[in-house]
């Protein structure tokens, strides 16, 4: 999922949203002021409901946040790197750079996010209950109620023991802990995801067809976002069974052809595609040799013409600082999610401070490809 906004970074944790955003503001907006708020009290005039559903709605999203980036917090603190967290109409993502090495660190992580709304709830709860106490006009304590009652039923529903939901995470751990089979723990989880995601796209669809509530659509399309998460990540844990132990060095190229910062773009269009600029995409390298950035075909085609001879391709590149790298070392199971998430699909690798090599989705699937036939052919 990737953003579309970006918000900056929360306790180190880059955050951004997501256009969908929007559907889920608008619809919550929607619901409370065109219903709850003037349906419970009556009589206040339509800005203060519209106002007042609005501001909820934001409220609510800061919920979801908090929520994720609790998530991104704990992971940090049990050794797994979170790249972000993007916001989008069906919650929130928190991106995790690898999987928890224990499953004492998964229980950990996956605890945590039914926890924070959990509390949110309650805080919610509590306050509501103050501004009651205090007289507080009635909207407004039926806007905080709603807060706390939406924080518990996310609470509840992400505990539910079905991936990909934090519930789900809880059983993997359990699994994982009972077996030491991390794949099989994996299994298993995503089957009750999917089990549930179907139950809820029928039970959804019989409401609407069988009662004519139009709102069971929405369970209906929460259902089939559990199926297709589901499916997908037992795919990602299968990816990750032929990849693991597999280091970055095995599938990178290392017969690189790099291109100086200090080139123009007119001499570097010069030489392609049938010299030694093959590719899409080439290493920027700094006047001392270090990797500097990375550029693409795509990012020269946004140079002007009459702008080509002067401009350089140190001015046209994606910093290294906007580009994956990693480490000879690194597990390409751990490098993968980044690959798949970059704006570019590769991945500059350096060792000791110099470019030995770049991988990209393709040289992945390679690789992928052959293991996967090789264990076939085992078995």
């Amino acid at each position: 999922m990737k953003e579309t906004l970006p918000l900056g970074r929360i306790a180190g944790v880059r955050v951004g949203l997501h256009w969908s955003v929007l559907v889920i503001v608008g619809l919550v907006t929607v619901m409370l002021a065109a219903g709850r708020f003037p349906q419970a009290h009556p009589g206040h005039p339509g800005w203060t409901y519209w106002g007042l559903a609005l501001l909820t709605a934001v409220v609510f999203l800061a919920s979801l946040l908090a929520h994720e980036l609790a998530h991104a917090i704990v992971a940090r603190r049990n050794g797994v790197k979170a790249d972000g967290i993007t916001l989008w109409m069906l919650g929130g993502v928190a991106r995790l750079r690898s999987e928890a090495p224990t499953p004492g660190a998964e229980l950990r992580i996956a605890a945590v996010g039914p926890l924070t709304s959990a509390v949110a709830g309650g805080l919610f709860t509590a306050l509501a209950l103050w501004l009651d106490a205090l007289h507080t006009s009635g909207v407004v304590v039926e806007a905080v109620a709603w807060l706390a009652a939406i924080n518990i039923v996310l609470a509840v529903f992400n505990a539910i023991p079905a991936a990909p939901l934090d519930g789900g995470r809880l059983l993997r751990a359990f699994i994982w802990h009972r077996t030491g089979d991390r794949l099989r723990a994996t299994r298993g989880a995503t089957a009750a995801g999917r089990m549930l995601g179907w139950f809820m796209v029928v039970t959804g669809f019989a409401a609407v067809l069988f009662a004519d509530d139009l709102s069971g659509l929405w369970p209906a399309l929460m259902g089939w976002f559990l199926i297709a998460a589901a499916t997908a990540e037992e795919r990602q844990a299968q990816v990750r069974g032929v990849l693991d132990d597999i280091p970055v060095s095995r599938v990178m190229t290392r017969d690189l052809a790099t291109v100086s910062g200090r080139v123009t773009v007119a001499d570097f269009l010069a030489e392609g595609p049938f010299s030694r600029y093959r590719h899409s995409a080439f290493p920027v390298l700094a006047p001392d040799g270090t990797a500097a950035g990375l550029v693409t075909v795509a990012l020269v085609n946004q140079v002007p013409l009459q702008a080509r001879t002067t401009t350089t391709i140190g001015d046209v590149m994606r910093p290294l600082a906007d580009v994956a790298t990693a480490a000879p070392d690194d597990l390409v199971v751990d490098l993968l999610p980044r690959l798949e998430t970059s704006r570019d699909r590769r991945a500059l690798v350096l060792g000791d401070g110099q470019l030995v090599g770049i991988v990209t989705l393709a040289d992945v699937s390679r690789a992928l490809t052959w293991l996967t036939t090789a264990t076939r052919a085992r078995t």
